[in-house]
């Protein structure tokens, strides 16, 4: 590609991103309401706010591909989640139908079924079940993807992320982690596969014990080299595993499924 979009560039997976993502284009357009820094060489930086419709339709002018992180990444009110995660997405949507729609890869997240039981083994065709207000605008972005898709044949490729880290922080992770190499590798492949259309993809690392059925997704190439075994050793020094009553080891989603419904 020329130039890449990366949203949210400013966050803790967005800086990661940044480095990592270097090859795929000649320029990395970074994007985020936050400090970005200053721009090395190949990048732009190009401050937005994802609810001002202008500025999203600047900002998708002239990219080839976009990475869309940015938005709300944890449970808040519903003010706070609207304005990025729901009238951002629709602004960037418009924008990519307006500028020949470059491929989308769309962080959505394992909150959109977070209220699944650990025992159940998922496919990305069964119906989602969000654990929160955060999980419904995850939700929200996968229909819009769908919808474009349908509509106008943009393409997208919604990946459901579980818990993209350098390492598992506590025993539900080593389920729910992808590595921040898997990521890179899968945004990759859905850069480079001929044809993407609009798949829902579990992203996950090679772990041992996931919730989640890829085989769906195998057109894509992709295949996640890490697994979350070799940090369980360090996690049982570190902490005890969730007794069987506690949500962590009930639900998809974990302590998500017990947020409340926030007001400020």
């Amino acid at each position: 590609m020329h130039r890449l979009l990366i949203t949210g560039a400013a966050g803790g997976l967005g800086r990661v991103m940044r480095e990592k993502l270097r090859p795929l284009a000649d320029i990395i357009r970074l994007s985020d309401i936050a400090d970005m820094g200053d721009a090395a060489p190949h990048e732009e930086i190009m401050p937005c706010d994802l609810g001002d419709e202008a500025a999203v339709l600047k900002l998708v002018e002239g990219c080839d591909g976009i990475v869309h992180l940015g938005g709300v990444s944890v449970e808040q009110s519903f003010d706070k989640i609207l304005n990025g995660n729901i009238q951002g997405v629709y602004n960037l949507y418009e924008a990519a139908r307006a500028h020949s729609q470059p491929r989308i890869v769309f962080a959505s997240s394992n909150h959109t079924i977070g209220f699944y039981r650990q025992d159940e083994y998922l496919t990305p065709d069964m119906p989602m079940k969000p654990d929160g207000l955060y999980g419904v605008s995850k939700c929200f972005g996968e229909a819009m993807a769908s919808l474009y898709h349908s509509k106008f044949g943009q393409e997208t490729a919604i990946v459901r992320i579980g818990s993209c880290f350098a390492e598992p922080a506590n025993h539900r992770m080593l389920s729910t982690w992808m590595s921040h190499d898997d990521f890179t590798d899968l945004i990759r492949r859905c850069f480079l596969v001929p044809r993407l259309g609009c798949p829902i993809v579990w992203g996950v690392s090679d772990n041992d014990g996931t919730w989640w059925d890829n085989s769906a997704a195998s057109f894509l190439g992709w295949k996640p080299k890490a697994n979350s075994e070799s940090f369980r050793e360090g996690l049982d020094a570190r902490m005890t595993p969730p007794p069987a009553d506690h949500p962590n080891a009930i639900w998809q989603g974990g302590m998500f499924t017990q947020d409340p419904i926030h007001k400020d």
